[in-house]
């Protein structure tokens, strides 16, 4: 209540008091939360030593968010030595789980060979997995991996499809992709307008590609056309806008 202001006035202060006393009867919840607040400084000085600590005491005792959480710490080398093993063992316990995002580390450690045999195929598995429960970034890698044909048939379709799907959570790489797509005519009927606009919201993110590949296409279209393109992009924006800052 007190971390998250309900029902009272933000305190992380207090939060962290009634936090560590349930964490200290062995709350698995109450164990995770003091992790994240140790990690993230809410209310106490940061301490990665100790944010290990509680997000192993919770991820021992099977808490999915934790173990995603410790895998990320391993992974990452935070509060420990880098450990890409224990990493995607923590992973996979979240994963089985059906934490997405521990779904999608694991596809990018087996796509890597970190901690494991490298693995397209396992890899592809484990992205389809995140990308299917909405991951933005596991469905951009998807459409990747189908433009690839990595550990999957190439598919000019389902690249369309889940990098569209990235694209409308505002993943900057995807959007830039599904641009490209839309000026080449791959998978999808080709439009420059489309491709405009694409490409347009990519630049809007700082993708020093998608700038370029806009400003190309600047010369290429009528001031008719740079104007629809310009509509599209706004109409999109306005659309997506309170759904991107919640994301």
């Amino acid at each position: 209540m007190y971390r998250n202001g309900e029902g009272v006035a933000q305190d992380y202060a207090e939060s962290i008091v009634w936090t560590r006393k349930a964490a200290e009867k062995g709350l698995a919840e109450a164990e995770y939360i003091l992790g994240v607040m140790y990690r993230m400084g809410e209310g106490v000085m940061q301490n990665y030593a100790e944010s290990i600590v509680w997000t192993r005491r919770a991820a021992e005792q099977g808490h999915s968010k934790a173990q995603s959480n410790l895998g990320l710490m391993y992974f990452n080398g935070v509060g420990t030595a880098q450990d890409y093993k224990e990493a995607i063992t923590w992973f996979r316990k979240a994963a089985e789980q059906g934490i997405d995002e521990a779904q999608f580390m694991i596809g990018v450690m087996y796509a890597q060979g970190q901690g494991t045999a490298q693995n397209d195929k396992e890899a592809f598995a484990w992205t389809r997995k995140a990308a299917e429960q909405g991951h933005s970034q596991a469905q951009a890698n998807l459409g990747v991996m189908y433009a690839r044909g990595q550990g999957v048939a190439q598919n000019d379709k389902q690249i369309v499809a889940w990098t569209r799907k990235a694209a409308e959570q505002g993943n900057v790489k995807a959007q830039a992709l599904l641009g490209a797509l839309y000026g080449k005519g791959q998978g999808v009927t080709q439009d420059n307008i489309q491709s405009y606009m694409w490409l347009s919201l990519a630049a809007a993110q700082g993708l020093e590609l998608a700038i370029r590949a806009k400003d190309a296409l600047d010369g290429a279209l009528t001031p008719t056309q740079i104007e629809e393109g310009r509509h599209l992009t706004q109409e999109w924006l306005e659309a997506h806008r309170k759904a991107l800052v919640t994301h």
